[in-house]
């Protein structure tokens, strides 16, 4: 595989909000992420953003659009909660990060939990929250690489 482009990962995934000005500013606040770039359109609107957290990279836009693919783009508030995908995170202290979550109105679905099924497999800890818009994200600790 040839390389990937500088500061992309292989890699990348994309959310949609109705109101992704705000969103970007929650998930920097709840989660710890930076803004890398914010591209803003007519209003106020969110062209296109990329939020890093580490070495990965997560765009965050404006739910629909008038470009070519982009109006089946919607935040899960719009479609009674439901997702598609949920999005996993490794951190470096999953209970401190689900603190500073939830300090921040993350919902918290699932409580910081280890996962261990014996040593051929990873260790983890991790917990699962939704953003205000409903988004699933998984936070992650990796306690034990495999023997």
């Amino acid at each position: 595989m040839k390389p990937t482009p500088k500061g992309w990962p292989r890699m990348s995934s994309a959310v949609f909000y109705q109101d992704a000005v705000a969103a970007i500013d929650w998930l920097c606040r709840a989660f710890g992420f930076e803004v890398r770039l914010k591209v803003e359109g007519e209003r106020g609107r969110i062209e296109h953003s990329e939020i890093v957290y580490g070495d990965g990279v997560i765009m965050v836009g404006a739910a629909g659009g008038d470009r070519s693919g982009q109006e089946s783009m919607v935040s899960p508030q719009t479609v009674r909660g439901g997702n598609t995908q949920c999005i996993g995170v490794f951190v470096d202290d999953v209970d401190t990060h689900c603190a500073r979550s939830r300090a921040a109105g993350a919902l918290i679905f699932r409580e910081p939990v280890t996962s261990d099924h014996g040593p051929e497999y990873a260790v983890d800890r991790s917990y699962g929250a939704r953003d205000p818009e409903g988004h699933i994200w998984f936070f992650m600790q990796r306690l034990r690489e495999p023997a």
